[in-house]
């Protein structure tokens, strides 16, 4: 989750970066990141690191420490604990968040696979709790073609 030149959160402030050299994959916004507007300004953020910047780390679940601590750095608090599930073939960490913006709430979902050698994480963000599974169901790994 590395600082980007491009990808802003919502909140119209740079991405942060936890300091491990990770790389944004794919930023994608509804509408400009900079454009106003008075509902959350739906997003997705796919990013890389290298698991093996994190000594130890077994499993996604525990990438969740830095993810949380760079969410609550954001103003999120925890709206719901990391858990397992699957998506097509593959099994995913997820955790819930959300924070306050003016009149309305910000929810963020994050899901985390490691694969080889690096952690992925998607995040999604959105303006209600529809929104984010709307954006979280199109999630979708391919199963490799044997040749």
């Amino acid at each position: 989750m590395r600082e980007d030149e491009g990808a802003k959160a919502d909140s119209g402030q740079p991405a942060t970066d936890s300091g491990k050299g990770g790389r944004v994959l794919l930023a994608a916004f509804s509408r400009p990141p900079e454009a106003r507007a008075e509902d959350v300004n739906a997003s997705i953020l796919i990013a890389a690191e290298s698991a093996a910047a994190y000594p130890g780390l077994k499993d996604a679940a525990q990438y969740f420490g830095p993810v949380t601590e760079i969410a609550k750095a954001q103003g999120f608090e925890i709206d719901d604990e990391p858990y397992e599930f699957a998506v097509g073939a593959k099994t995913v960490v997820r955790g819930d968040f959300q924070k306050d913006v003016g009149t309305r709430v910000m929810r963020q979902s994050t899901l985390v696979v490691l694969a080889r050698g690096y952690v992925v994480s998607f995040t999604f963000i959105a303006g209600t709790e529809d929104d984010v599974e709307e954006l979280v169901q199109g999630l979708s790994f391919a199963v490799p073609r044997a040749k």
